[in-house]
């Protein structure tokens, strides 16, 4: 753990943090994606008639 002296003597620890990992998006999440953009365009759709249809 790294500890530095701040102004007026205070001590501040800071926690060693693990390596920063980037991780690609594989083509099955891509297509869930697009499934659940889908069916959230359809719901949307769908609500707008149901008010169109109630008014």
């Amino acid at each position: 753990m790294q500890v530095t002296e701040e102004d007026g003597g205070r001590l501040n620890a800071f926690a060693k943090e693990p390596r920063m990992e980037v991780e690609q998006p594989d083509a099955q999440s891509r297509a869930s994606g697009r499934v659940v953009l889908v069916a959230g365009a359809l719901v949307v759709a769908l609500m707008v008639a149901l008010a169109f249809g109630v008014s």
